[in-house]
């Protein structure tokens, strides 16, 4: 029989007759030991308190944090990230508070840590929460003291480490800090402790809404943190970046923000072939909550997200929607 070659051989269609057969050819599988649930503490609250600017989360006080986590235990999630939201009495120009062994975050890591002792736990290692101008590292003048501020960052992840931080995420994008910070945590007796490296942080519009939950964005009263955070034009730089952290000690690197840098997740994993993680920032995270609140996108499209997160090449992602989605849907 001669072959007609108005038909194909191969139908790629044939794959797609069935959900399982899609599931079973599926490249790409996000579940739940991907997701990584963030919170924001706040100082001195009781209860929780609503975030405008990031639909369906919210700050919550020590007397009620321990039950939010129960709860994304029970719905999946093994690993959570902790943010501070401290009283602005306690502000100023260096962010003495985060040296503060005792402080809200320390706090709260503790008691986190003997209740849910296998739960991993996230702290993130910058200034910005504690200082009056807003900015991630020491202020002189108008400028940020890149090697001042290793001095204090070094010391403010011992304490989160000394507090039960499994992994410290330096955030600030400072010159130098991996290093640094990775000998001041040898010298305390923490070498176990993971170091979770920003290492590809843009200076990106998408921060908004989690400037609002910790109480920083009227601290930088319009001023930019171009001259520390990348260009957001650049992509080799970030491979730079990343380079420079594994070599000083990073044992996890981050991109952030997520879906507008696939290329540079995806850059990044297949240069190092190490572990990967990505944050959906509380932008992308609003932008789409808000869509679905209105009915005008499917709730469908925060799964789709972080899927195409993890087939850029992320390992993890950082999602505040990650316990609803383990709620939704079955991962």
């Amino acid at each position: 029989m001669m072959f007609n070659r108005k038909f194909p051989n191969s139908r790629l269609r044939r794959l797609r007759t069935s959900n399982n057969l899609i599931d079973l050819v599926s490249e790409t599988t996000l579940t739940k030991h991907d997701l990584i649930q963030p919170f924001f503490i706040k100082e001195g609250l009781k209860g929780s308190e609503a975030i405008d600017s990031m639909p369906k989360i919210s700050r919550h006080g020590l007397d009620i944090i321990s039950s939010k986590v129960e709860q994304a235990i029970t719905a999946g999630i093994s690993s959570i990230a902790v943010f501070p939201v401290i009283d602005s009495n306690k502000k100023d120009q260096e962010g003495s508070e985060a040296l503060n062994p005792n402080n809200l975050i320390c706090s709260a890591i503790s008691s986190l840590k003997k209740q849910f002792p296998e739960i991993i736990i996230i702290a993130d290692v910058a200034l910005d929460p504690y200082t009056n101008h807003g900015h991630d590292g020491v202020l002189k003048g108008n400028k940020i003291d890149n090697d001042e501020t290793l001095k204090l960052l070094g010391e403010q992840a011992t304490f989160l480490a000394d507090a039960g931080a499994d992994i410290i995420a330096p955030s600030d994008m400072m010159d130098g800090r991996i290093g640094y910070i990775r000998s001041k945590l040898d010298e305390f007796n923490h070498k176990d402790t993971i170091i979770l490296s920003y290492a590809a942080k843009y200076h990106s519009s998408f921060y908004g809404p989690f400037r609002d939950a910790v109480g920083s964005k009227n601290q930088l009263q319009g001023a930019s943190k171009s001259s520390y955070q990348m260009n957001i034009a650049n992509s080799d730089e970030a491979l730079h970046e990343v380079a420079l952290d594994i070599e000083e000690g990073a044992d996890i690197v981050m991109v952030k923000p997520g879906m507008p840098y696939l290329d540079i997740i995806s850059k990044i994993k297949n240069t190092f072939k190490m572990p990967t993680f990505a944050y959906q920032v509380s932008g992308e995270y609003s932008m789409l909550q808000n869509a679905i609140d209105q009915g005008w996108l499917e709730k469908e499209v925060m799964l789709e997200s972080l899927l195409c997160l993890k087939r850029a090449g992320a390992d993890a992602i950082l999602s505040y929607s990650a316990v609803e989605l383990l709620k939704e849907f079955d991962l």
